[in-house]
């Protein structure tokens, strides 16, 4: 459960997402587990690359960051200003290159993504540290997400490197976006997933994600469902694709 933001915590929301997840049918191994607990392994981590020199402090804020392209290390000799600080990942000028099951083969130029930050200015560990390190302790193999985190993998990948950390298989599908290319998370259509209509919303994620299902699922359960998709499962269908229109809007 990613909590390390806390500023932005609903309560009760965590309660509801594990309602919701196994409502759908999906279950997980073993305990669930919550980054706002895992602070040790998270400094440890930033410790090890800090000994490394792999470290530094940044006094930039995010108007300071570029519209377009990387981070430009403007403090990679030493803070600009005093006061509190964040921390930046220092990336060297190696091309990376991985295979992603879908999106197939992905070269980045660490220098043009730029110094990522690890904790930031108020003292959290950032996102791109904290899921290589829980990546890590629970022996992940896989990982399946959208493809707007596509782009973030070049620096999971270089973190696990620095820290001596086996790298996953990547999996990166394609994000259900407004007719108009605008992300559904943050339109107004973005609204709660209805534990009521399991079947159909199971079958339209299938169905944006052009795997076909057949229309006498619509009266089956969600294990049904799921089970039907893992035993069909076409990656190929969605090959190379990194957005999906969501159906345009009824009209009442």
């Amino acid at each position: 459960m990613e909590d390390l933001d806390r500023e932005r915590l609903v309560r009760g929301c965590a309660d509801d997402i594990v309602r919701t997840l196994a409502a759908f049918g999906l279950q997980w191994d073993g305990d669930i587990e919550y980054q706002s607990a895992r602070g040790a392994h998270y400094a440890q981590a930033l410790a090890t690359l800090s000994a490394r020199a792999l470290t530094f402090a940044c006094s930039c804020s995010r108007r300071e960051q570029p519209l377009q392209g990387g981070y430009p290390g403007t403090c990679r000799s030493g803070a600009r200003r005093s006061g509190a600080t964040a921390t930046r990942f220092r990336v060297d000028d190696s091309t990376l290159h991985f295979l992603d099951r879908v999106q197939g083969e992905c070269t980045y130029s660490l220098r043009e993504r730029g110094d990522v930050i690890v904790r930031r200015r108020d003292g959290a560990y950032a996102y791109q540290l904290a899921v290589v390190v829980d990546d890590a302790l629970q022996g992940v193999t896989d990982v399946v997400r959208g493809a707007d985190l596509l782009d973030s993998t070049p620096w999971q990948i270089a973190l696990q490197q620095a820290l001596a950390l086996s790298t996953p298989r990547y999996l990166h599908l394609p994000l259900v976006v407004e007719p108009d290319g605008g992300k559904l998370a943050k339109s107004k259509r973005s609204v709660a997933l209805d534990k009521s209509a399991v079947p159909q919303q199971l079958l339209s994620a299938l169905t944006l994600l052009k795997q076909d299902p057949p229309a006498e699922l619509c009266h089956a359960s969600a294990h049904d469902i799921l089970t039907w998709g893992v035993a069909h499962w076409q990656p190929q269908h969605v090959a190379g694709v990194r957005q999906v229109a969501a159906p345009p809007r009824q009209r009442s």
